[in-house]
């Protein structure tokens, strides 16, 4: 029996090379079958422990890593996400960055360099808050952030965000044939949710913190910054590593939706405890001879 959210999801996925646009064909406060936060609530709970399983699994295999990339416009819940998704898994085997302004020692790097160097080992679930994607991005938005990376001249041309887009595509292409799976998510939420979610920050004290002037400065970039995403999904959705549009106005069905697919990118990896060789059962077997002789307090009868 297939699961009810498989639907959903690929109604999320972003078809490849396909013409769209975010602000048409993908609605922030979408929920699916789901018509209420209990519901939705009572499914992500089975499910985290479903995923707990699973990256055990994943874990004791040793053969696979998942990047989830989660991207979004302050305010869309990325960090809400990563606690609420990972609240049920070992962390032992969860890395979690966040990419803040490069540093002057990685703007001297090429702008994959300090994404590759945060990815997550094998046996691993790696979790990046924002993510390289920023490059064709907050950078093409805010064009004078690329003068800060002192690229040659003749790289600086019109031609470099379609450069990218290969680039990106083709280090994802190497990471997916190297066991790495990205898993990409951009947290769509809608403006009027986000100025929302903004004046509770100002207003609660206990969340005041997250909140600074220059969040309200980028909402005037809003549409530049959906043209952006629009050009960016339709030239890095591919087979190998497709984005998923994730509705972000209802935070409780945007967990879930995360959830759901890390469960389903990890059931396609056919995942299983590794086999135990002959020769190691045998040992197995002597050790559990060795001490089925011992008395209580170690020694041997």
């Amino acid at each position: 029996m297939s699961d009810p959210m498989d639907r959903v999801l690929e109604a999320l996925r972003v078809p490849r090379g396909k013409e769209m646009s975010l602000r048409r064909d993908y609605d922030p406060g979408f929920t699916g079958d789901f018509t209420s936060k209990s519901g939705a609530e009572e499914t992500l709970a089975r499910d985290i422990g479903t995923l707990a399983d699973l990256q055990y699994k994943l874990y004791a295999q040793d053969r696979f890593a998942v990047l989830l990339i989660l991207q979004g416009l302050d305010g869309a819940g990325k960090d809400s996400t990563i606690r609420h998704v990972m609240s049920g898994v070992n962390p032992q085997g969860v890395q979690v960055t966040s990419f803040k302004v490069p540093s002057q020692e990685e703007l001297d790097h090429d702008f994959l360099w300090r994404s590759s160097r945060m990815l997550p080992r094998r046996g691993n679930i790696g979790i990046f808050n924002r993510s390289y994607y920023e490059e064709v991005l907050v950078v093409r938005v805010h064009r004078d952030l690329l003068d800060r990376q002192h690229l040659p001249q003749r790289l600086e041309g019109g031609t470099i965000w379609k450069r990218r887009y290969r680039e990106i595509n083709d280090f994802e292409r190497y990471l997916v044939e190297n066991g790495v799976v990205p898993l990409k998510c951009l947290l769509n939420v809608s403006k009027g949710e986000q100025k929302r979610r903004f004046l509770d920050r100002i207003e609660n004290p206990e969340k005041s913190w997250k909140f600074s002037a220059l969040d309200v400065r980028e909402r005037a970039y809003w549409d530049k910054y959906q043209d952006a995403y629009d050009e960016m999904l339709q030239n890095t959705s591919t087979e190998e590593a497709p984005w998923y549009v994730i509705p972000a106005d209802h935070k409780w069905f945007t967990r879930l939706a995360v959830v759901s697919l890390l469960i389903r990118t990890l059931k396609a990896l056919g995942l299983r405890y590794p086999e135990v060789s002959p020769e190691e059962r045998r040992a197995l077997l002597a050790a559990k001879a060795e001490m089925e002789q011992e008395e209580d307090g170690g020694k041997k009868a």
